[in-house]
């Protein structure tokens, strides 16, 4: 399994936002200088979170963009299978994949199961709020 270029940017972008929104909208270029990522493949990225609902969106001035859950809510595993479709190791386990022919002889199949479950257990286990930096200390309390 490797993690697109897209899956680990879209990764980014959602802990920029949950890190620095506070419910605020957020513009694009603050996020792409913030994470060091193109604002021309934000703005690819962008409308499929918010067609997912991943993400509000809002145009025009103050728009931006913003978390509409808590980042405890956001599993990394569904935002990983929104951008890479899936996280199967193998072709024959993606979802959708033509039965295999060679599948009730595999020595091998057993082993890609065991491993896409572990895989999709682990994401299915971290929250975006997993990603974000412990907040400050203060020395007053």
């Amino acid at each position: 399994m490797m993690i697109s270029s897209r899956g680990r940017y879209v990764l980014r972008v959602l802990a920029d936002l949950a890190q620095h929104s506070g419910g605020e909208y957020i513009p694009m270029k603050d996020i792409a200088e913030r994470q060091e990522i193109s604002l021309k493949y934000i703005e690819k990225i962008m409308p499929v979170l918010t067609k997912s609902g991943m993400v509000d969106g809002l145009h025009g001035k103050g728009g931006g963009y913003r978390l509409n859950r808590p980042p405890e809510e956001y599993k990394i595993g569904e935002i990983l299978r929104l951008t890479e479709g899936s996280l199967a190791p193998v072709h024959c386990l993606e979802t959708g994949a033509s039965p295999c022919g060679r599948a009730d002889r595999c020595s091998t199949l057993s082993m890609w199961r065991r491993f896409d479950k572990l895989a999709n257990e682990f994401f299915d286990s971290v929250s975006l709020a997993d990603l974000l930096p412990p907040p400050p200390h203060d020395p007053e309390t």
